[in-house]
């Protein structure tokens, strides 16, 4: 098993979909790595040799990965509920920061929902 930027890689994956398992490093950035590193992309990493997996280490060294690059994610996002703009106060509320709606399907953001009580009808007499 591959370990690289602290992340176990899983053996019986492609390398291209293998690398994916790295924060920081999608689908597109996996390809340009293995390209970069002079391996073939449809390889396993139960294949991968030393020296393949010292390239691939070396070449991801180069990027903000991991760590770093959720750190500062979230010093971005501190940043803005600093400045109190309004994607900031969107993160601060727990609310959809992107413009979808609320009124229905914000259940990830907003939670699990409360039940409210109904209003009462008035009887005619």
């Amino acid at each position: 098993m591959a370990r690289i930027a602290g992340v176990d890689l899983p053996k019986n994956k492609r390398g291209v979909i293998a690398l994916t398992y790295i924060f920081g490093i999608g689908d597109k950035l996996s390809v340009r790595v293995l390209d970069l590193a002079g391996m073939d992309h449809s390889k396993r990493v139960s294949t991968w040799t030393d020296e393949e997996v010292a390239k691939i280490r070396q070449v991801i060294g180069e990027l903000k990965t991991e760590g770093a690059l959720r750190s500062e994610v979230q010093l971005n996002i501190k940043r803005l509920m600093d400045i109190g703009c309004f994607r900031g106060l969107r993160h601060r509320r727990g609310l959809p920061v992107r413009g979808q709606r609320t009124r229905t399907n914000a259940r990830t953001r907003k939670g699990k929902r409360k039940t409210v009580a109904g209003k009462k009808k008035a009887t005619k007499k």
